[in-house]
C-alpha cells in the first residue's frame, strides 16, 4: 500500500488551497471531460462510483449483473468495493470467502482513503436473511478499510449491518441489527429484523434515536461537523428524512408522502439532499435542505420526461447532483442542480465520450462528479462503467444528449444498483 500512502500525502496537503479557490456565489454552466474508470474484474458487466472524495478517488462498487439489459428482473451475482486512484484499482476483498462479496452505499470514502461498505462473512445467517443481497444467506457485516486491512464494525447486538458514509474525522455511520424481530415487517419478508440508524466512533457502536414510535432507520450521510442524515420509519416505508445533530433527531420538511423520505448526503454547511415522496404516494423526487432542519424543503423535482428522481451529492457550494428514473423505474440520466435549474449531465459531455451518463452520485469541492453510464459502441456496448466527470473551461460542440437521441440506450432496472438496500425494494427504494 506505499502507492496509497505517497497519493495521499501528495494530495491533502494542496487540497484546501485548491477548493478555497474555486467558490463562487454564481455558477456558469460547466463542461466537464468525462473519464472512464472502466470495471476492475474483467469478467464483470457493471461498475458504479458510490463514493468521491476531493481528490477525486472514487468508491466503486463492481460485479457482475443478470442480465446486463432487463427492465423488470435485473439482479446482481456478484460484486466487491473498489476504489479507483486515477486508473489504478485497489479490490478492498471481503471478511468471508476468497469469492465471497462485498458492497458499499453513498459517501463511503473520505479524504485520508478511509472506506466503508459492507461485507458478506463465511457464516450463513442464523435468521435467513440476506442483508448484502447475492442471494447467499450470509451475515453480513459492516467493514472499515484503512492503511489496506478490512475490519469487520460492531452491531448493536444483531448478526447484520452496513456501514454507509465515513467523514474526516473518522466517524461512520449506517445501520445495524439489534436481533429483535421486527413486528412492523409482513409476512414473508426476508430481512425481518430491527435496523437501527447506528453511528461508529473509535471502534464503538451506537444506536442514534428515532421519530416517535418508528422503529427502524438509517443514517447514509455524516459530515466534518458530525451531524448526521438519513431516515426513520419502519420495515415497509421510510416515514421522515431525518437529521441528527449532537445525537438529537429533527425531522426534515417532506411534501406530505408517507414514505419514500430519505436524507442522503449534507455538506459542511449543513446543507442536505435527498428525495421526498410526493402526497399521492405515486413517485419520488429529488430534494434538498438549503437550510437544514430549520428551513423548508426545495422540490427539485426530475428532469423533463422523467418519472422519478432523487439527489445524493451536494458540495458546499450548494451544487446536488442525482439520479433520474423512468416510468419503469429504470436508471435513465444523471443531472446537476445548481443556481434553481436541473440539468441533464449528457448535455454537458462532447458526444465522442461512448459513455451516455444514467447515474450522478457524488460531487466534490473540485466540481468532479462520480456515477454509472452506459457503454454505447465497442466491445463492451451495454455494460455499465464507473465514471469521473472534471470541469473544463470552454464550450462543447454536439454533446452526448444530442447523439443519443437517435442512438439506442441500454437500460438499467433500479433494483440492480439499490442493492445496498436490500431492506429497501428496487427502484420504490422501501423494503
Amino acid at each position: 500500500m506505499d502507492t496509497l500512502r505517497r497519493l495521499r500525502n501528495f494530495w491533502i496537503p494542496g487540497v484546501a488551497t485548491i477548493v478555497l479557490g474555486s467558490f463562487s456565489n454564481a455558477f456558469a454552466q460547466q463542461s466537464y471531460k468525462i473519464t472512464d474508470l472502466g470495471i476492475n474484474n474483467s469478467k464483470d458487466n457493471f461498475s458504479m462510483a458510490m463514493g468521491l472524495n476531493n481528490q477525486g478517488w472514487a468508491e466503486n462498487m463492481d460485479g457482475t449483473v443478470n442480465p446486463p439489459e432487463n427492465s423488470t428482473s435485473t439482479t446482481v451475482s456478484r460484486g466487491h468495493a473498489v476504489i479507483s486512484i486515477y486508473g489504478f484499482n485497489i479490490d478492498l476483498g471481503t471478511l468471508g470467502k476468497p469469492n465471497g462479496n462485498s458492497w458499499i452505499n453513498w459517501g463511503g470514502i473520505n479524504d485520508p482513503g478511509e472506506a466503508v461498505g459492507m461485507s458478506e462473512t463465511a457464516a450463513p445467517d442464523p435468521n435467513g436473511e440476506d442483508i448484502c443481497g447475492f442471494g447467499t444467506h450470509l451475515t453480513c457485516v459492516p467493514f472499515l478499510w484503512r492503511d489496506g486491512h478490512m475490519s469487520a464494525l460492531p452491531t448493536l447486538g444483531g448478526n447484520n449491518g452496513q456501514a454507509s458514509a465515513i467523514n474526516n474525522r473518522g466517524e461512520v455511520v449506517g445501520f445495524a441489527e439489534d436481533g429483535a424481530v421486527d413486528s412492523t415487517c409482513p409476512a414473508g419478508i426476508t430481512n425481518n429484523r430491527i435496523a437501527l440508524a447506528a453511528l461508529w466512533e473509535r471502534g464503538t457502536a451506537e444506536a442514534l434515536p428515532l421519530v416517535g414510535n418508528d422503529v427502524d432507520g438509517e443514517a447514509f450521510g455524516i459530515n466534518d461537523r458530525g451531524q448526521a442524515v438519513g431516515y426513520s420509519g419502519n420495515c415497509t416505508a421510510a416515514t421522515h428524512a431525518v437529521m441528527w445533530k449532537d445525537k438529537t433527531v429533527s425531522v426534515l420538511q417532506d411534501l406530505g408522502g408517507a414514505g419514500s423520505n430519505f436524507a442522503y448526503v449534507i455538506n459542511n454547511k449543513g446543507q442536505i439532499a435527498g428525495q421526498v415522496g410526493t402526497a399521492d404516494g405515486t413517485t419520488f423526487y429529488a430534494a434538498a435542505w438549503l437550510n437544514g432542519a430549520d428551513g423548508a424543503v426545495t422540490n427539485i423535482g426530475a428532469l423533463p420526461g422523467d418519472f422519478a428522481a432523487f439527489a445524493t451529492g451536494i458540495n458546499n457550494r450548494g451544487q446536488v447532483v442525482g439520479n433520474d428514473f423512468d416510468s419503469k423505474f429504470d436508471w435513465f440520466h444523471g443531472f446537476i442542480w445548481q443556481d434553481g435549474v436541473i440539468t441533464d449531465l449528457n448535455t454537458l459531455i462532447p458526444e465522442d465520450s461512448n459513455l451516455f451518463i444514467i447515474s450522478a452520485s457524488n460531487i466534490n469541492e473540485l466540481g468532479q462528479i462520480s456515477g454509472m453510464a452506459t457503454v454505447q459502441t465497442g466491445p463492451h456496448a451495454g455494460d455499465i462503467h464507473a465514471y469521473l466527470l472534471t470541469p473544463v473551461n470552454g464550450r462543447i460542440g454536439a454533446s452526448m444528449a444530442d447523439f443519443a437521441r437517435t442512438h439506442p440506450q441500454s437500460v438499467l432496472h433500479g433494483n440492480a444498483c439499490s442493492h445496498f438496500l436490500q431492506r429497501l425494494g428496487p427502484g420504490r427504494f422501501e423494503r
